[in-house]
């Protein structure tokens, strides 16, 4: 069962979708999870093997693509492909903090506002609203300027702006569910608030906030690389794909692996983590499915 914040219609009990219809629909999630899985086998590879050392510098500056350098080395000398694995690491791990650190907190300050009072509940609506008003990257920005520029901080940062879009979200499908009759029936049976949250609740609106945390991990892969490009994200020696494209900037138009190789590895990570949004929200929702 899941829950749409645009609509109260019941959906469709599970099983009942035709098996023609999620066939159809199904290739987002495959081809967005085949993509996912691909850069994370790679992530994982590099934690057990890599080309080059991080810091080697023996390979030459800008050299080609080919040979013991599958990539070619960047303007210091360092192998491109190693420096892409690690860039993977990065990026993914931004993912994760960033979604761990924006749900937990999203979902709890969420949850509080849709049993608040009336003049609470508008009150924590016009916060919400003032921060997702907020521009994100401007937001992350501002942490890590006054924290610090490091791995740590730009997970914290991306998280606590991604933190207000989930909140604001799970406000809705909280005040959704309890509308309904069986929350009703619930509580005049005699059902506690916290049993009514954890059998009632969370259940109803898991599906829809996994599609929404899907959707943010992907804004938050974009959001690092864009805090690294602008020297503000995970410093060096650390190689993320944002700070591997600002570097590559100066030398283009001679080497242009060493902008591409990042670049593709960001739309092929932000395209699949995308895809699986869409296709978890055609699993979700009966009506995609009809």
């Amino acid at each position: 069962m899941s829950l749409d914040p645009e609509t109260l219609s019941p959906p469709a009990p599970a099983g009942t979708a035709p098996r023609k219809a999620r066939r159809r629909l199904s290739w987002h999630l495959v081809l967005g999870l085949i993509l996912v899985l691909v850069v994370a086998g790679a992530v994982l590879v590099s934690y057990v093997w890599l080309p080059f050392a991080p810091d080697d510098t023996s390979g030459g500056r800008l050299t080609p693509p080919g040979g013991d350098h599958l990539l070619g080395t960047d303007k210091l000398g360092r192998d491109l492909f190693t420096q892409l694995l690690i860039g993977g690491r990065i990026a993914l791990g931004t993912a994760l903090g960033a979604v761990a650190v924006g749900g937990v907190l999203g979902v709890s300050a969420g949850l509080l506002a849709g049993f608040a009072t009336r003049w609470l509940d508008d009150a924590a609506a016009v916060v919400l609203d003032i921060l997702i008003a907020f521009p994100t990257l401007l937001l992350a920005m501002l942490i890590v300027a006054g924290a610090g520029a490091s791995l740590g901080t730009a997970i914290l940062a991306i998280g606590l702006a991604m933190a207000a879009i989930v909140a604001r979200l799970t406000r809705v499908l909280v005040k959704q569910v309890l509308a309904r009759d069986y929350i009703t029936a619930a509580r005049v049976a005699g059902v506690s608030w916290p049993r009514i949250v954890a059998a009632h609740v969370l259940p109803n609106i898991a599906p829809v906030l996994l599609v929404n945390l899907a959707l943010q991990a992907g804004l938050a892969v974009l959001a690092e690389a864009s805090l690294s490009y602008l020297g503000l994200g995970t410093p060096p020696p650390n190689a993320s794909w944002g700070r591997m494209l600002f570097e590559a900037q100066a030398t283009v138009l001679t080497a242009p692996a060493a902008a591409l190789a990042p670049g593709i590895a960001l739309v092929v990570l932000v395209i699949g983590m995308n895809l699986t949004a869409d296709g978890l929200r055609d699993l979700t929702d009966p009506r995609r499915r009809r």
